[in-house]
């Protein structure tokens, strides 16, 4: 019995356990314990019955809990008789648990921490060393997400591009201490499309491997950061790429267009060059206009500039840019790209030091400082 069995049983048990009575809150606190339990003793005794097991000793936890509070007596009489033991029911409240979870009354942060709690499986000090937050922080913000969806029945959940805006904000979070939530969010964006018959989930999972191909060529030594343009194509896992290409492909064929296959056609041409030479740039600002007509989102507007930049020629993307706010992020950095491909490199090495201060993250911040540093060279020749 592995760890990874024991998170795909976790949305299933919590789904038993509100049918008969428990409320998510309870539920969720009664799985992690009998997920503690299920640790200590399977290695040496494991169960015919995996998810029997778990929802057996998960309603035991669930019982004990209500009865010790006083306070909950009357729902104790509701709950007292005890299911038979036996296999558990083959309901899978999978989808739904991911709907209540990613439900839009709450803010995408506590949304992401409780997918990952309730539905992942992953420990809240999994979740807070993945965030690098205290375990009593994202404890706390767990609770107060489970305390803001108490109220909500299974039957009353979010919409599913909730649900996958929250998964596409796990997998964005990347890898970090020893969670790794790129590969979380692809397996729990596979279970989702096994539940589903949505093009728009399968989108979602196609632009998540295609991305996740690339992973192994996006730092150097030190968690330097490699730019597409730079990257070892020879690092990329095919395999990914070549199964995203595929359920992307099937996606498209069912004529329901959305966002994340929108972006994932654009993964795929970038897959699909076997160097950043042989880039079909043209396509590439297609899908842009694709996407932004889908989007409208002044990010797609940001980087449908640097393919028209590199389709058309620097001056046609600087003139894209006359749309797009300065206030952006990166908005400095795709400036000064491609001023520095018009050849006005002064302009461009001021942009690259000013993109550098205003950075989101470290390995970006010093990417940035090494491209000013490395255009100011260049000036001196």
């Amino acid at each position: 019995m592995t760890e990874s069995l024991l998170r795909e049983l976790v949305p299933a048990v919590i789904g038993v356990l509100v049918r008969r009575g428990a409320d998510f809150a309870s539920a969720e606190d009664a799985v992690q314990e009998a997920l503690i339990r299920a640790l200590e003793t399977w290695p040496d005794d494991p169960p015919r019955d995996p998810k029997g097991w778990l929802v057996a000793v998960a309603w035991r936890k669930f019982l004990d809990a209500a009865r010790a509070e006083a306070s909950r007596r009357g729902r104790e009489l509701a709950v007292e008789a005890e299911p038979p033991a036996g296999p558990a029911p083959a309901t899978d409240d999978t989808l739904r648990l991911y709907f209540l979870c990613a439900h839009p009354t709450l803010p995408r942060t506590s949304a992401v921490a409780l997918t990952l709690r309730a539905v992942g499986g992953l420990t809240t000090r999994q979740i807070a060393t993945a965030y690098l937050v205290p375990e009593a922080t994202m404890a706390q913000r767990i609770s107060r997400a489970k305390r803001r969806i108490a109220g909500l029945p299974l039957d009353q959940p979010g919409d599913l591009g909730t649900v996958l805006r929250v998964l596409y904000l796990v997998f964005n979070e990347g890898y970090s201490g020893n969670v790794d939530l790129a590969a979380e969010a692809i397996r729990l964006t596979r279970q989702v499309d096994a539940l589903t018959d949505e093009p728009e989930v399968a989108g979602l999972l196609a632009l998540m491997l295609l991305h996740h191909a690339r992973r192994a060529s996006r730092t150097g030594p030190g968690g330097r950061l490699v730019p597409l343009g730079e990257q070892d194509r020879s690092r990329w896992d095919t395999g990914l790429i070549a199964e995203g290409v595929t359920m992307l492909q099937a996606a498209l064929a069912r004529d329901r267009l959305g966002e994340y296959q929108a972006q994932a056609a654009i993964a795929a041409l970038h897959a699909d060059a076997r160097s950043a030479a042989e880039t079909d740039w043209v396509q590439i600002v297609e899908w842009y206009d694709e996407l932004l007509l889908l989007t409208g989102s002044p990010v797609v507007r940001l980087n449908r500039a640097v393919a028209v930049g590199e389709a058309d020629g620097p001056q046609a993307g600087l003139a894209a840019l006359a749309d797009v706010s300065p206030d952006l992020p990166r908005y400095a950095a795709v400036t000064a790209y491609l001023h520095e491909r018009a050849g006005d490199l002064e302009r461009a090495a001021g942009l690259y030091a000013e993109a550098s201060r205003v950075a989101t993250s470290v390995p970006e911040r010093d990417h940035l400082t090494r491209e000013a540093a490395r255009v100011r060279q260049l000036l001196r020749r």
